[in-house]
């Protein structure tokens, strides 16, 4: 992309452009904004930007996508861009659950899942059926929340009051089951059932409503994936929008300092190129590490030093091992067909099934090319293997730092991501029964280095901050600043992590800047999210800019 125009004054500048940066373009154009997305790296697209090699198209982020259908919370957002938005499909076969003693598949259809369960556990069927059906419940609440996700740091005292009382009716069936998180998510299922073989199905589960959720979702078909093209269909659509509204994304840009002069900030400093360049704009949204920003692109007295060391000891999801493997073969010929496997080792530790060790840590099987043909040649399939892991395992990888603080790969972090991969790869093997080795064309890795090169993350975190009581009690997530005209998007601005949360906190940055660009533009898209008024309500005001829905995949 070109540089901007030194002299140009933005109405936004954006610092990311990934899922969160690009959606916040797209509507602020809309809204008639003119925007500069500045990114760190020289392709747009965060962990959804993927890559290719030899013909393979290595979809590097989504597992699956909930709250995407059109009455649902992202898949409103995404029909206020534009109707040209990437076309889902629903999954069938979703989640099959690989112990060494079960063998489960939750399918769109969860009663099929439900009445098998009755079947190996008779002695628990009442409890099995009040399980499923407060699951159920709690599916139809959740749509209720597409029309909940306004932030409260938009509205009005009484405006908060009623939003209130109508989240609680979302939280409502929750309540109950809220409080059982680690070891006590045991003490939860007992609500149900006591078999503690069908609480292995479970095992893994950091507190209850996760669950409850998963079944809560497929009663919603609450699971899609691209129909076609991967996750990075998304990218490729927002960068349209945004080159269609005449945004500027300006790759190799990393943002070094944001210039604040009487509590706002006047400019940004980034690099390119080894030059040091400055862009101006009224208003800023930053996407990127929340940590990064506050302690390094910002001044020390913009932040208290209690908030930072908040910041330091919140609580993150971790960063992920993955092992993208490029098969001679189809996924299907090896029995890996469209559902996400988890295979876990029963009788350890909660908290052990996601430390980071290779023997026992779960692993996630998915098989792209099974759910998408174009992302492998013909006659031959992708299969991706996950496991959550942490950047200081062995060292850091067996990494050193640089003057700079950053990550030296040497042939110590080859030789350790490559033993980790043959570990999952043979765990795979022997929970699977699969001949996996001799049906490997290539497989790349990717470890929380990776991640943390790519994405500047802390630790390399997939999804930011969790939710919880500790992050909550902390204020970890939230949006306005100290910074009169900067505002956090992206997945820190909200707990919790994935493309609804990245797109949600998207739309509520945009929305915050309209609050002091716009009064009637804020008031326009506050009615849209508070599903007050419809799409085409909002598309046949003469104060939004057209969009030609021109995209084609």
């Amino acid at each position: 992309m070109s540089e901007p125009n030194s002299t140009e004054v933005y109405d936004i500048a954006i610092i990311g452009a990934g899922i969160s940066g690009l959606t916040a373009g797209a509507i602020a154009g809309k809204f008639g904004l003119k925007c500069c997305i500045l990114e760190k790296q020289p392709h747009e697209g965060g962990y959804l930007a993927g890559f290719s090699k030899d013909g393979f198209h290595i979809d590097t982020a989504i597992h699956w996508l909930n709250q995407c259908s059109k009455n649902e919370m992202a898949g409103r957002i995404f029909s206020l861009i534009g109707s040209d938005s990437p076309e889902l499909k629903p999954l069938n076969k979703i989640h099959r659950f690989k112990g060494d003693s079960y063998d489960y598949v939750l399918s769109n259809n969860p009663d099929e899942l439900k009445r098998k369960l009755i079947e190996d556990f008779p002695h628990e069927k009442t409890g099995i059926e009040k399980f499923f059906r407060v699951a159920k419940g709690m599916g139809i609440g959740t749509l209720e929340y597409a029309k909940l996700f306004r932030t409260d740091e938009s509205m009005t005292y009484f405006e908060k009051l009623y939003f209130k009382i109508k989240l609680l009716r979302f939280y409502f069936p929750l309540i109950r089951y809220i409080f059982y998180s680690g070891e006590k998510v045991s003490k939860g299922l007992n609500k149900f059932f006591k078999d503690k073989n069908l609480h292995k199905l479970y095992s893994s589960e950091k507190d209850l409503l996760s669950c409850l959720f998963p079944i809560a979702w497929a009663y919603n078909d609450g699971y899609q994936i691209p129909k076609k093209g991967g996750a990075r269909v998304f990218i490729r659509w927002l960068k349209h929008v945004n080159q269609f509204y005449g945004n500027h994304i300006i790759l190799n840009a990393e943002v070094k300092k944001l210039n604040i002069k009487n509590g706002s900030c006047e400019n940004i400093e980034y690099k390119s190129n080894g030059s040091t360049l400055k862009v101006k704009s009224k208003h800023v949204i930053s996407t990127n590490d929340i940590e990064t920003l506050y302690t390094k692109m910002l001044s020390h007295n913009v932040i208290s030093n209690k908030f930072t060391s908040r910041l330091n000891n919140a609580v993150l999801y971790s960063s992920a091992f993955t092992v993208n493997i490029a098969l001679n073969c189809s996924a299907e010929s090896l029995g890996i067909h469209e559902e996400l496997i988890s295979i876990t080792k029963e009788g350890i530790p909660r908290n052990d099934h996601d430390g980071g060790d290779p023997f026992i840590s779960d692993i996630s099987v998915l098989a792209p090319s099974a759910r998408d043909k174009t992302l492998a040649p013909e006659g031959k399939g992708l299969v991706t293997l996950y496991m959550a892991a942490y950047i200081d395992y062995k060292d850091f990888w067996g990494t050193e730092k640089d003057n700079n603080g950053s990550f030296i790969r040497s042939e110590k972090y080859n030789q350790i991501k490559k033993k980790v991969a043959e570990i999952l790869i043979e765990r795979v093997e022997k929970e699977l029964s699969i001949d996996l080795k001799k049906h490997i064309y290539f497989y790349d890795v990717s470890t929380p280095i990776t991640y943390y090169r790519y994405t500047g993350n802390k630790d390399g975190t997939m999804m930011g901050a969790r939710h919880g009581k500790a992050n909550m009690q902390a204020k970890i997530a939230h949006y306005q600043t100290r910074v009169k005209n900067l505002i956090i998007g992206g997945q820190w601005a909200d707990l919790g992590g994935g493309v609804p949360i990245a797109v949600k906190s998207a739309t509520n940055a945009v929305l915050l800047t309209l609050k002091k660009e716009n009064k009637q533009l804020f008031k326009l898209l506050a009615n849209y999210m508070d599903g007050k008024i419809s799409v085409e309500q909002l598309n046949s005001s003469e104060l939004v800019k057209p969009y030609d829905n021109s995209w084609r995949s």
